[in-house]
């Protein structure tokens, strides 16, 4: 048995990675200061004696008494919406938080996984972007906050692996979608199913022509579990390359739904990327992983958990 320490540990990924944990008989530290997590992700947990929640915020300096084994560091807005309204704190989280996870690894002689994200790249000139591409990101623009923060964040990681010797992995996570979002997320699964559900039209930025690619929650977490059994201290892309423009994938939401919702357009918001598909190849290689579960099998779980929680709404 070991113990983990996840940070956003209450949020849409964070909670699912506890649950993975947990279902393996590990013994878990959830911390959150529920800015953007939800003590609902992880109510079903509470009454387990493996589990311990921690409310802080790890912008400031962290204390954990116990021994810690692995420490995975999830805390941070994701989602445009929430990194637009929180723009000092994202940055804050990516900076002083990583700092301070960093420093209660090395104090821990925990192995350390960092989540870092598919915007490091920001609006790729290539297509699909592997771990080697440098990236094209505006750093003073809105979503600079967001992107900068997770660059920094790999730059401190590799940092600690190289002078303090730390044992670190780092993941770059594409478009992960599933059971546990935000009805009111921002980003564009949550949008177009809540859209969708409510029969309102399905709001489409541009023309529709940018792409996305969409992983299930199950395949990351099974990819993440994989990256940190593996001794590979380098960025590795977990998400899935089947791309599809934002048009395309708003018409599979309202038929997977049964609405009758329309599409509008609206203008492009400011640096939204154009591309975004991962190269995998890494991923199978090292870790001998690939995505597994088929889109419309995730959107429809997905849509399930969006009606149930609708429903409960207006009860």
């Amino acid at each position: 048995m070991a113990r983990y320490l996840v940070t956003g540990g209450a949020g849409f990924i964070g909670s699912h990675l506890c649950e993975s944990f947990l279902n393996r008989g590990h013994e878990v530290l959830c911390m959150d200061n529920y800015s953007t997590g939800a003590k609902q992700n992880i109510g079903a947990f509470l009454k387990n004696p493996r589990f311990r929640f921690i409310d802080h915020n790890v912008s400031r300096y962290i204390e954990v008494p116990e021994p810690l084994d692995y420490i995975l560091h999830f805390a941070s807005p994701a989602s445009p919406v929430d990194y637009l309204e929180l723009p000092i704190p994202t940055l804050k989280v990516g900076a002083l938080g990583t700092h301070n996870t960093l420093g209660l690894a090395k104090a821990k002689s925990a192995v350390y996984l960092l989540a870092s994200t598919s915007e490091v790249y920001g609006d790729p000139l290539v297509r699909p972007q592997s771990e080697e591409y440098w990236g094209n990101v505006n750093p003073i623009g809105p979503r600079g906050v967001y992107d900068e923060a997770k660059r920094f964040a790999e730059a401190m990681t590799m940092a600690y692996h190289r002078f303090h010797g730390l044992n670190t992995r780092i993941v770059r996570i594409f478009n992960t979608y599933g059971p546990r979002m935000r009805l009111h997320d921002g980003r564009v699964v949550p949008n177009f199913i809540m859209q969708a559900l409510k029969g309102e039209p399905l709001t489409v930025y541009g023309q529709g022509e940018q792409t996305r690619s969409f992983q299930y929650v199950d395949d990351l977490v099974t990819g993440l579990n994989k990256l940190i059994e593996s001794e590979h201290h380098l960025p590795v892309n977990i998400g899935n390359p089947h791309e599809m423009t934002v048009l395309e994938f708003a018409k599979k939401i309202i038929e997977l739904t049964g609405s009758t919702s329309a599409i509008i357009y609206k203008p492009l918001p400011e640096d939204d990327p154009q591309v975004r598909q991962p190269d995998i190849s890494k991923a199978k290689k090292i870790l001998g992983w690939e995505p597994r579960v088929q889109l419309e099998e995730g959107l429809l779980k997905t849509i399930e958990y969006f009606r149930a929680r609708l429903q409960e709404h207006k009860a």
